[in-house]
């Protein structure tokens, strides 16, 4: 009987030692694994491209949990189609084109939203060719057949692009393309020059197997333009400042990384995405960067400058795309209110 009681009270010993243990596992757990995570919903740009590996680091890196966020990737459609979605409730945060962001404000389709970083400080907008079409600068696209798409914010651009460029927008034959033929199209030689970003040129030199892609890039020429940047509804700024504060900041940090570290944001990429392998999504990251850290603007990255909004402003109105009356303070918020 004294052995039994000297068994029972080793064993409740071990079981108050083993209860100890495992609390003092539970304080050492970080608060953001163990309190519960807001679930939001996050818009892609135009599809899922490597460019936007960004949004898969945050993910990978813990970034937005360590802001109490579960975030939900969901591939987007362009400009237009994200704004309503996030108009509509149906999505949280989506990337925009901020010049085609404008571009809606201004015509009123869209104005429950605003913007509030630039992923891009410069614009990604350009006309690309395949080397063996006899187009070298800008000057030779006359005469030639380009692919575009109807509504999408490259071919909104071309005439104020063309005018500086000294293009003959006149001898121009347009035809409509779905983006995703275009590589094909191009390396096939059925078009000789299409609507592209520039850190598409990877994706359109594989399809070419070789060949040297062109780029043509808007920045050189329309200087003002922002590329892309996170969209939000005013009402939820206005109720939840705190939780966009936190989103914006999780992007940021990816962005950065993504910057710094190329190669292996394209491994994340293609972890998480298959439409790209994992060297063309790292090579579209490397010819983001200038475009993200600003050129020769050394704006920091995610920054909005409220001069070179309404110098953007003024671009789309002399190209007729917008009426006057629209000021940058409608669709940009420069600092999240706390």
């Amino acid at each position: 009987m004294r052995n039994l009681r000297r068994f029972a009270a080793a064993a409740l010993a071990s079981a108050l030692l083993l209860t100890a243990g495992c609390d003092s596992g539970k304080d050492e757990t970080p608060a953001a694994e163990t309190d519960a995570l807001t679930p939001v919903t996050y818009l892609t740009g135009a599809g899922v491209q490597g460019r936007e590996a960004f949004i898969y680091i945050a993910q990978e890196k813990g970034f937005f949990r360590e802001e109490g966020l579960d975030v939900k990737v969901q591939p987007g459609n362009g400009t237009e189609q994200n704004l309503k979605l996030l108009q509509s409730g149906q999505a949280d945060y989506a990337m925009v084109d901020i010049t085609a962001a404008l571009i809606a404000y201004g015509q009123k389709k869209f104005t429950d939203f605003t913007v509030i970083n630039a992923v891009q400080q410069l614009n990604l907008s350009c006309i690309m060719a395949i080397s063996d079409k006899g187009i070298a600068s800008p000057k030779d696209l006359a005469g030639k057949t380009i692919a575009y798409i109807p509504g999408g914010v490259v071919y909104s651009l071309f005439g104020a692009y063309a005018r500086l460029a000294g293009v003959d927008s006149t001898k121009i034959k347009w035809v409509v393309m779905n983006p995703q033929q275009m590589p094909q199209n191009l390396a096939a030689g059925s078009i000789d020059a299409a609507t592209q970003f520039v850190v598409g040129k990877p994706a359109v030199e594989a399809a070419a197997k070789g060949k040297t892609a062109v780029v043509m890039p808007f920045s050189n020429y329309l200087t003002d333009l922002y590329g892309n940047g996170l969209a939000v509804t005013k009402k939820r700024i206005a109720e939840n400042p705190k939780q966009a504060q936190a989103f914006n900041k999780a992007v940021l940090r990816g962005v950065d990384y993504a910057m710094a570290n190329p190669d292996e944001a394209g491994n994340i990429y293609a972890k998480y995405q298959k439409l790209q392998p994992a060297p063309v999504a790292a090579a579209e990251n490397k010819l983001m960067k200038p475009y993200v850290q600003g050129g020769a603007n050394g704006a920091p990255v995610g920054s909005l400058d409220r001069d070179r909004v309404a110098r953007n402003i003024a671009i789309i109105q002399s190209a007729g795309l917008i009426p006057t009356g629209l000021t940058p303070d409608d669709v940009i918020t420069y600092q999240i209110p706390s």
